[in-house]
């Protein structure tokens, strides 16, 4: 029992360090990959548009001068100067700023579902990357042991319980697998251009790697609950909003706009007559409404507002079909990863079991090498199968986690 509890721990602690590992890698891609940095600086973009919302018609200013100056009775009007000053409706500013915040939050939400894309892809890379170095090991172990097959042939030509032709197919297999194995490493070598340009790195920058990967007994449960806080359908919440900010900010619009002025116009002394007021300077305060009277145009914007909405809810409802049919998708591999590979585990098992058989037969001076090296394509074939199921299990938890969490 005590063995058993340290043989848990350790593998606790294993798989903890592993998925500290690949956290690190994703906050070092997310901090560093362009393509989040482009999505922030649009983010700072839509936030300086709330500070540009905050403004009010330019102030008109106006100077004329009389070149044939009208009488009055005080005297001549040599010009006339004049400032006025528009002024939207109240509250709409604040509509103006409550649009340009709508449409800053959606451009956040787009930052979270591009950071999760990466966290997304850089995961399902680095399960690729295991993958490829566990399929070397394996290349390697089977080489060896076909190595030990090879000394035993050489030993029973020797005696004459086996031809050299059983030599041969021992090499020629063993090639085969050299020939893998290299192939392998230039798989690697892509995937590892792949993941470190996923971090914004040298192409050939060192990557941690586990050397060993399982898959866990039991998975905690997996339910869409958590589906409709995924940010991609958020985006749809916040699109939705920023079309009713929209609507609220061209009601504002549509209303009046009052206008302050003042007129001033210098006046001169008259010098045939001498009334009250000679001379005396003009100064005339206006007030001005504009009222858009012919409002089509606000009319025709509010529907197409209207429109909108629904467009975004049904592109929702799309978005959620296709979110749940890849969650459901994801389980079923999920699923299958862990049921092909506790069968190939049975099947490794019976395979090592026959190896033991064979082996046993050569002590007692019989054996068949093409026995060995059907055996030994078995064994290959159920290792090779396992690492597969290990990475397809692990690149669907990423799948997972991407939909749910």
């Amino acid at each position: 029992m005590k063995n058993t509890l340290i043989i848990l721990c350790l593998l606790f602690v294993s798989a903890f360090a592993k998925a500290q590992q690949l956290q690190a890698y994703i906050d070092e891609a997310q901090s560093n990959n362009p393509d989040i940095q482009a999505f922030e600086l649009r983010y700072n973009r839509a936030e300086e548009k709330v500070n540009e919302a905050d403004w009010i018609p330019n102030t008109e200013i106006s100077a004329g001068y009389f070149l044939s100056t009208p009488e009055t009775r005080t005297g001549a009007q040599r010009a006339r100067i004049g400032v006025k000053q528009m002024l939207p409706w109240f509250g709409t500013i604040t509509a103006r700023e409550n649009y340009a915040t709508s449409m800053a939050d959606t451009e956040y939400v787009e930052i979270a579902i591009a950071k999760r894309k990466l966290a997304l892809s850089v995961s399902q890379s680095y399960y690729r990357l295991y993958a490829i170095r566990a399929k070397q090991e394996v290349l390697e172990e089977n080489i060896q042991l076909l190595n030990t097959y090879e000394r035993l042939a050489l030993t029973s030509v020797e005696v004459g319980k086996a031809s050299a032709v059983d030599v041969l197919r021992l090499q020629i297999r063993q090639n085969e697998m050299q020939q893998k194995k290299e192939v392998l490493e230039e798989e690697f070598i892509a995937e590892q251009t792949v993941f470190n340009n996923l971090l914004n790195k040298e192409k050939n920058a060192l990557i941690t790697i586990p050397t060993e990967m399982n898959i866990p007994e039991i998975d905690s449960i997996k339910t869409l609950e958590g589906l409709a806080l995924n940010p991609e359908l958020l985006k749809y919440d916040k699109l939705y909003e920023s079309v009713a900010q929209s609507e609220l900010l061209n009601q504002r619009e549509g209303l009046p706009t009052i206008g302050f002025g003042v007129d001033y116009l210098p006046v001169s002394e008259r010098t045939d007559a001498f009334p009250s007021d000679n001379g005396k300077d003009i100064l005339m305060p206006m007030v001005s409404v504009s009222i858009p009277i012919f409002n089509n145009r606000y009319k025709s914007i509010s529907k197409q507002n209207e429109l909108r909405q629904q467009e975004i809810n049904l592109q929702k409802d799309e978005r959620l079909n296709v979110l749940e049919s890849a969650f459901a998708k994801a389980i079923s591999q999920h699923n299958q990863s862990r049921i092909a590979y506790n069968t190939q585990a049975k099947n490794l098992k019976q395979a090592k079991d026959a190896e033991q058989i064979l082996i046993k037969n050569y002590e007692t001076g019989t054996i068949d090498f093409n026995d060995v090296l059907d055996i030994q394509e078995l064994q290959l074939k159920f290792e090779l199968n396992q690492v597969e199921s290990i990475q397809m299990y692990y690149i669907q938890s990423a799948l997972i986690n991407y939909l749910i969490n």
